[in-house]
């Protein structure tokens, strides 16, 4: 179902309650004000159901799959039972997976791992690190990198073209975004996922910027693998998933060698052991497994589908909407994007600021108006140069670089933003964002450590 559709189908609802919606911060100006947390593409705030769930767990807290006793062994069905409330949530297939791991990083290098030998690997430059960077740790595996489309079709176009030339005809792997970490677009993925099986391929969606905004469903979008974060996902543990096929891990060596993977070791005569590898998901969990992590997701997962999602997203496009509107008023400012103003999008944009270093730009909005931000190259260090016309070669990093206020730099702005952000949060962005750029900032600022900080 698409955006539009979704936020038709229903009236908008009110911000969830989220940790750190009350906490103030000091402003240099002088004063405090409540923090407007516009960062949720970095990692998300906590739901305050997710944060109640986990504490009332946080006494019965147990080691699973090893003990006798009752707390272990309710530890175990909350853990598994957490992995079946996930499974529901993605839409999994009968046949499907969900393993557990450390982040979206972990499950993508996870399935790098599994990968059968002299796979070719097709990723679109505009890839998150993450995504975009995996593939290459296995020597046997070629990685093909696509060029930036400028349209949905063109991805669609571009990859299809790829896998048709790909000499020698073997195993294939697709990894595509479903929503830009950078400009909040949303991707093809069920054309680019029909794209990938017409030509005998398989397709891993990294969803870490998608699952928060929009429902996911491996069976409806087709895809193969799904890989997320539980910090994107208002759950602020360490966990995240990887969920899909289970041939390609059930076929491959675990991930960790380890307890709670292996299923049998015995000795050998020749002084060696021999193992038998769990053919579930136990198989890529070695060692004691994040149950904390993994409840935070399932609770989040059931917080969201119980507020209702199609009323999550249509509030989510009213405040996209009201961003763009204000921020379509200040000419200063140059709105990232790849497929154009009317393409479909997430709570996620980034922009720079005529005359503005994006670090000061995000400085001033910190240290003057209480506002978090992010900037930098947002770990999608080609798909921002892109976006900024900048040559290879060009300096920048993932962080603000080492410029100036007011010096030109190869980094911009993120506003992002989802379930728990509040009207006045985006109102006084806007505020803040026409006062810099009429005014100035009212600080001054330098550069210490590879950051803007007030002076």
């Amino acid at each position: 179902m698409s955006v539009s559709a979704v936020a038709a189908d229903r009236s908008v609802c009110a911000p969830l309650p989220v940790l750190g919606r009350d906490v103030l911060v000091p402003l240099v100006t002088g004063g405090e004000v409540d923090y407007a947390a516009l960062d949720y593409a970095a990692s998300a705030p906590a739901l305050q159901r997710v944060w109640d769930d986990v504490a009332a767990y946080a006494p019965y807290y147990g080691s699973v799959h090893r003990g006798a006793g009752y707390l272990s062994q309710l530890s175990t069905d909350l853990f598994e039972n957490s992995r079946r409330t996930i499974e529901e949530f993605l839409g999994c297939r009968t046949e499907d997976q969900v393993v557990f791991t450390r982040s979206t990083t972990d499950s993508l290098n996870l399935l790098a791992a599994v990968l059968p030998e002299n796979t070719r690997v097709f990723v679109f430059e505009t890839e998150h690190h993450a995504s975009l960077l995996p593939w290459e740790q296995r020597p046997d595996v070629t990685v093909t990198y696509l060029n930036a489309p400028r349209t949905p079709q063109q991805a669609v176009d571009t990859l299809e073209k790829a896998l048709a030339a790909r000499e020698p005809y073997g195993p294939a792997l697709v990894c595509v975004t479903g929503a830009s970490n950078v400009t909040g677009e949303l991707w093809p993925v069920r054309e680019l996922a029909a794209a990938a099986h017409a030509h005998g391929a398989r397709i891993v969606l990294d969803a870490a910027q998608l699952v928060p905004h929009h429902p996911v469903d491996l069976g409806e979008l087709d895809v193969d693998w799904v890989a997320f974060s539980g910090h994107k996902l208002y759950a602020p543990f360490g966990a995240g998933v990887l969920a899909g096929r289970a041939d390609w891990l059930r076929d491959a060596a675990p991930y960790l060698a380890g307890g709670g993977a292996s299923r049998k070791v015995s000795r050998r005569t020749d002084g060696g052991v021999d193992v038998e590898w769990h053919t579930t998901a136990a198989r890529h969990e070695a060692g004691s497994p994040n149950v904390v992590g993994a409840y935070a997701i399932a609770s989040a997962c059931r917080a969201l589908t119980e507020a209702g999602f199609e009323g999550l997203v249509a509030r989510e496009q009213e405040l996209i909407a009201r961003l763009r509107t204000g921020l379509a008023e200040v000419p200063e400012v140059t709105v990232l994007s790849l497929f154009g103003d009317d393409a479909a999008r997430v709570g996620v944009l980034s922009f720079v600021v005529e005359g503005w270093n994006s670090s000061h730009f995000a400085a001033a909005l910190s240290a003057e108006y209480g506002i978090g931000v992010r900037d930098g190259l947002f770990c999608a260090h080609p798909l921002v140069r892109t976006l900024l016309g900048s040559a290879p070669q060009d300096p920048g990093e993932c962080g603000a670089p080492d410029a100036a206020p007011g010096e030109k730099s190869l980094n911009a702005i993120r506003v992002s933003f989802g379930a728990g952000t509040p009207d006045e949060h985006v109102d006084r962005f806007l505020h803040a964002v026409t006062e810099l750029v009429t005014n100035g900032a009212r600080w001054n600022y330098r550069t210490e450590g590879g950051r803007c900080v007030p002076a």
